[in-house]
């Protein structure tokens, strides 16, 4: 799912507009009444406007995209509150112009498995199957499985990566996990020379963004939440390259008011509208286990 922002879907479609509509002579064309309001030449369009000649002989400009995201969703209801968070996240990054893609792990029936079948054709080792091994050597001849190489692809475009999900067993639900084991594979999202901040995911941002069963307080009786992030954060996003956002934890939705889960809502779409601006966290040790 592929969504565009309401400012290139306007500049879009009043510049179609005003291409079907009849002119009378000496009167602006539309990429002279630009978006029906700023008068532009075609000598003063913006640098950042991209060209296309289509056969017709028309010129059509296009506003290149906004910032691209990436949202993994894994609940099997969309009437949930993870369903409510990820709604808002479409919705809000939307309006700012964002490219937005949502991979439905449930609804998609992403394969919770990681077999034999995500390698194309022969394997490399026929004798002895090694997962790990298999599928970096698929990966760098091009023999991934289909539903891999999409995820991949998306993995590649996105400027963020969003994982929304209820945290299960202090961990994130089993289909994330595997999504996370059969699509970032060696050669893609990391090679064993280059981890950290030397991956091969650089220049992208992640965030998970999740609800607990129990409140802030009954995890508190044990220790930090944060030591819980270590191998998601740390293990799988900085390992990959991945700069790392704080975390967006909704504690026990189910078990609060109704204002309360409103007011859970209203403070995940405050944080969007300013997400662009905020910094990474220090992905150490001290950041998780001080």
């Amino acid at each position: 799912m592929i969504l565009m922002g309401p400012f290139q879907r306007r500049i879009c479609s009043d510049f179609l507009k005003g291409c079907s509509q009849p002119r009378r002579r000496g009167a602006p064309g539309p990429e002279e009444q630009f978006s029906g309001s700023t008068r532009l030449s075609r000598e003063k369009l913006p640098s950042a406007l991209q060209q296309w000649q289509i056969p017709n002989g028309l010129l059509v400009f296009f506003l290149p995209p906004g910032k691209k995201v990436l949202i993994v969703y894994a609940h099997q209801e969309p009437k949930s509150f993870n369903g409510s968070l990820l709604k808002i996240a479409v919705e809000e990054l939307t309006k700012q112009g964002c490219s937005v893609t949502v991979s439905d792990l449930y609804a998609m029936q992403f394969e919770p498995r990681a077999t034999r079948n995500d390698i194309d054709g022969s394997l490399h080792n026929s004798e002895a199957f090694n997962y790990g091994v298999e599928t970096w050597e698929a990966y760098k001849r091009g023999a991934l499985s289909k539903d891999l190489v999409e995820e991949q692809k998306k993995v590649q475009e996105a400027d963020l990566l969003i994982f929304q999900f209820p945290l299960f067993w202090f961990n994130m639900p089993a289909i994330l996990k595997v999504w996370m084991d059969r699509v970032l594979v060696q050669g893609f999202a990391y090679d064993l020379s280059k981890a950290y901040d030397g991956g091969l995911l650089q220049d992208k941002l992640s965030l998970f963004s999740f609800t607990t069963g129990g409140s802030k307080e009954k995890y508190a009786i044990r220790g930090d939440i944060r030591y819980l992030l270590w191998p998601m954060q740390h293990g799988i996003m900085h390992f990959c390259g991945v700069k790392v956002l704080e975390p967006h934890i909704c504690y026990a939705p189910e078990n609060v008011s109704e204002e309360k889960r409103k007011e859970m809502l209203t403070a995940w779409t405050q944080r969007l509208r300013t997400l662009w601006k905020e910094e990474p966290i220090d992905c150490s040790p001290e950041w998780y286990f001080k």
